[in-house]
This record gives structure tokens, sequence and C-alpha cells, in this order.
């Protein structure tokens, strides 16, 4: 509380900064102390004349993540700071590394498993000491997949159920655009995996699994392919079909491991993601084939330079996205199935209005900076590099059931 804010919206200006603006000038509660930050004050005064009259008092910050210094003085201004400017590994890593120094909290949507590492292996210890939570990931990448996970080994523990084992998140439905962010992100990724050391990070399905400069080298066969096509009943005996793989199922696997590297899920925890395509065996197996091909093309398309130069000229752009018309459209559902070391069944469901990766990523994105802003006193005493499971745990899924959301547990 001896901080000036509560919550700096770092990004303000972009358009899911800019969401999450509109989010928390609609929810928080009245006397919570937030500033819009971003490059052009000009800018940031136009969103804030848009967000209506409970904003209209918010301060605004000029900081950029090309000038160190302005962040440095943000950061240390804030309780929590909640940032949406990426491409992570572009624009991040000034930002977390002040974040930790400064004992501040820190709220991303990052999808970007080598940002993750170099936060781990950059800010980890510092962060620890100073008491930061810094908490990647708080944005449907992967709060449904990290909640999902949790929340099953909660629910196993508290029943005495004994340890998890298999574990595997189906997206049963969703429907929403890709966020041009996201693109950038992947436009990022593929040109950086040509490096070696890059390139071996992304294929290691550990790789956020440990802590500071200790990085587990993990044979991708130690865990469930992020590539599968998958057979619904071996996942539980409840489902039909055949499940496509899931194209972020890359990035919250490590999310989920790195949780589980942290709260001990049980030694025989293994954990993948599909997408549920449909219930009839051979349409469900045929559209899984062609899910399956079509993201294979789709990176192998990006890591090139002259394709993505094409593709470039098709998909969103940095900073733009559906309408609001679409936005509210938009929805999803995840379930997380598991069996325990004593047998026993259990599944997690999430289900949210809202376009994933806009409108209910705003939602979740806000309610995690206000629950490390607001909710200190409930949170479990952890600091570092963190998850939302870790960090937030039952109350982000408090927080997350009063705005709206549909998150539980129970056993089969």
């Amino acid at each position: 509380m001896s901080r000036e804010f509560d919550i700096v919206v770092f990004g303000a200006t972009g358009f899911v900064g800019e969401l999450t603006a509109t989010y928390l000038a609609d929810s928080a509660p009245t006397g919570t102390r937030i500033a819009l930050a971003g490059r052009s004050e000009s800018k940031l005064a136009a969103v804030r004349d848009r967000l209506g009259s409970r904003a209209a008092d918010w301060p605004l910050i000029v900081a950029d993540a090309d000038r160190p210094s302005t962040l440095d003085e943000m950061v240390a201004r804030t309780q929590v700071v909640c940032t949406t400017v990426g491409p992570y590994l572009k624009y991040g890593e000034p930002l977390v590394t002040a974040a930790a120094s400064a004992g501040t909290d820190y709220v991303d949507l990052t999808g970007e498993v080598p940002f993750v590492r170099y936060s781990i292996d950059k800010a980890g210890e510092t962060a620890a000491a100073t008491g930061a939570r810094i908490v990647h990931a708080c944005g449907f990448d992967s709060v449904p997949s990290d909640l999902g996970a949790y929340l099953v080994f909660r629910q196993a523990q508290q029943d005495g159920a004994g340890t998890l084992g298999k574990t595997t998140m189906v997206v049963q439905s969703m429907r929403g655009g890709a966020s041009g962010g996201t693109v950038d992100s992947v436009r990022v990724i593929a040109e950086q995996a040509r490096e070696p050391d890059t390139r071996r990070v992304l294929l290691n399905p550990q790789a956020l699994s440990s802590g500071p400069n200790e990085m587990v080298h993990a044979d991708l066969r130690s865990e469930p392919s992020d590539a599968a096509i998958v057979r619904a009943s071996t996942i539980d005996p409840s489902l039909r079909g055949t499940c496509a793989p899931f194209f972020m199922s890359s990035f919250n696997t490590r999310i989920v491991r790195r949780s589980n590297s942290l709260l001990d899920y049980g030694p025989d925890f293994r954990y993948g993601e599909v997408m549920a395509v449909g219930g009839v065996p051979v349409v469900s197996a045929i559209a899984s084939a062609a899910v399956a091909g079509g993201l294979g093309i789709g990176m192998g398309l990006m890591a090139l330079r002259p394709t993505r130069a094409l593709l470039d000229r098709v998909l969103p752009k940095p900073g733009t996205g559906p309408s609001e018309k679409a936005r509210d459209k938009g929805h999803f559902t995840t379930q997380t199935f598991t069996t325990t070391s004593s047998g026993r069944r259990y599944r997690s469901e999430m289900v949210a209005q809202g376009d994933p990766g806009y409108k209910a990523t705003a939602v979740m994105l806000g309610e995690s900076a206000l629950a490390l802003a607001l909710d200190r006193d409930k949170l479990p005493d952890r600091s570092g590099v963190l998850t939302p499971a870790v960090a937030m745990g039952d109350v982000l899924v408090d927080r997350l059931n009063a705005a709206g959301f549909k998150v539980g547990v129970k056993e089969l």
C-alpha cells in the first residue's frame, strides 16, 4: 500500500491493452488505484477518454520498452504491472527484470516459451529475493490449462485420492479470432527457432520445469506429443471419437509442467492437450488428421522467410482484432481429465463467453492483476517466476467465477 498505484496497465494503447483497461474500468472495485502506461501520452489520453467516467482521473505514465529507465520509474510506483506489450521476446525483457528488481508483481499474456525461460534465468533469483511475483501466461494462454490441472490436483488432495497420473485438457468448444499479437509472437519464435539454443528450448517438454540456469534436458518422448492425434476414450472412458492436436499445447503444457515442478502433482504426472472435433469415429478421425496436417503446414510456412512474407499480407497485424460484435459471440469450454494413483477419476471444467483471445483474455488478465493487487493476504506465500495456479490458485478461481466464468471440478 506504500506504492502510488495498485495496477499499471502497460501497453494500454494496444488492442488487448485497451480491452484490459476497459475491463478494469468496468469491474475493478471503487478506489482501486489504476494508471495507464505507454509510449504516447496523447494516445493514452484518447484511450482514457474512451473508458468513461470511472477512469477519468486515472494518471498517465509515459514509458517505453526501449528506454529502461522509464520502466524502472514506472514499476517503482505500483504494486502490480500488467503488460500486454509483445512480442515479449522483443519487448519484454527489460520490464520483467525491472519488476523483479523493484519487488513489483507482474502479469503478462506471453505465449513464448523462450521468453519465460529467459525470465526464470535472468529474473528468478532476484524476484525471489525481493518478494516479486512474476506471473506469465495470464490469458487464454494458459489460465484454462493451468487452473484445470490445479483443480483436479487440489480436489484429489482434499479427497485423499492419491497423486495425479495421466492428465489431459480437452478443448471441447471454442469460437474466436486469431490475435494479431499472437501471430506476431509466432513470427518472432519462427525466426529465433533458426538458432540452435532457442530450438533446444522449444523442443524440450520440461523447458520451464526448473530453477534459474538449471534447465532440465528432457527427451520429447517423456511427455505426450503436442502434435498427437488421440483416441478420446484413452483420455477418459466417457469420451468418444478422435481428438486433434491443440495449436497452443506446445506452450500451455510447459506452463502446467512448471506448476507441477513447484506444487508436485505426483511422480507419475504426465500432461497433454488436445481439441475435440466431434464424437463420430470416422468423421472425427478425418477432421483430426486435417487439423494436424494444417498445423504442420502452417508452422512450416511461418518458418520460411519467403512464405512468411506472403502470410503477413493476410494474417492479423499487431494491434488489430475483431469487432466488438464478433468478440461478444466468442466462447470456449475446456475440460481437464485425470486418473489418480488410487484409480479415481476427476474432471475440471472452465466455460466462458467472449472471444478467448480478446474478451475472455481481458477478463483473465484483469482478474489476475486484481488478485495480486487486492488479495495479497489471501495469496500463497510464494515469490519468483510463477504460474497462474502457483501464484494465485483458488483466489483466481473465485475471482473468475465471480466475473461470470464457470470454473469447477468433480469426481467422475
